[in-house]
């Protein structure tokens, strides 16, 4: 698997370049199909990021109005981007580790099932953070939480012949900022209890560093990307972010 770690100027641009690695192993895979002499694996991608300042990500059928306090975002400066996976808005910043996985279903067929999609990526997530913080469990459908308080939420994007798979690691994040953008999800996993967001979410007791070397050990993603590729993939992310993730209308569209 390869490894980038790259962070772009902001939450948008940042958004689109998973949709890009996405895009790209989705090209891939269509132009080798199978039965095709000489046909290796697709290329899968480990990502990760944190972004420069605070912003808020919702997801593609996220109510913008019912998730997020957008005058407070305006107050505080707070970026709001809508991506293309599921799931409730996160706030995301410095003090907070994004990762992305994206993987080819010609590797794993049996991705194809989505609740096996979550347990074979969230799995090994949780197994990168146990040497530092052994006490990490699977809850709800894509929660990792230690006991009761969570500190990561991810997200799913199928495509015909690839998924993206990515979430946020709490580290060392004000957590106060997330109660105050945030509006009460739509949607509680029931061991959250109806807990306000202060009172749910923690940071891990780890570093930055920690978390990267435990995410490229557990995916096996030793090998690099080159300068040409990441050049690559940063113009077709400015295109993405240009034709949609930047546009108003993709963010305040209608579930």
């Amino acid at each position: 698997m390869f490894f980038l770690s790259h962070t772009c100027s902001s939450a948008p641009y940042d958004v689109a370049l998973d949709e890009a690695l996405l895009d790209y192993v989705e090209q891939w895979a269509t132009a080798r199909p199978d039965g095709a002499e000489e046909v290796s694996q697709p290329p899968e991608f480990l990502r990760v990021w944190e972004a420069r300042r605070p912003a808020v990500v919702i997801g593609r059928s996220s109510s913008l109005d019912g998730e997020v306090d957008l005058a407070e975002c305006r107050k505080r400066g707070v970026d709001v981007v809508r991506r293309t996976s599921g799931g409730a808005a996160v706030v995301i910043g410095p003090g907070c580790l994004m990762y992305s996985v994206v993987l080819a279903y010609r590797n794993h067929p049996e991705l194809r099932a989505v609740d096996l999609a979550h347990r074979y990526v969230l799995e090994r997530v949780a197994a990168a953070i146990r040497p530092q913080v052994p006490d990490v469990a699977l809850r709800g459908t894509s929660d990792l939480a230690r006991g009761e308080r969570k500190f990561s939420g991810n997200s799913l994007r199928c495509r015909r012949e690839a998924l993206l798979y990515h979430g946020t690691l709490l580290y060392d994040y004000p957590l106060n900022v997330i109660g105050a953008v945030l509006r009460t999800p739509p949607r509680m996993p029931d061991y959250r209890e109806r807990r306000a967001h202060l009172s749910f979410v923690d940071n891990l007791p780890t570093t930055r560093a920690a978390l990267e070397v435990g995410l490229q050990q557990s995916f096996t993603a030793h090998q690099p990307v080159t300068e040409q590729f990441v050049t690559q993939i940063q113009v077709a992310a400015e295109r993405e972010a240009r034709e949609k993730f930047t546009l108003p209308e993709w963010l305040l569209r209608v579930p």
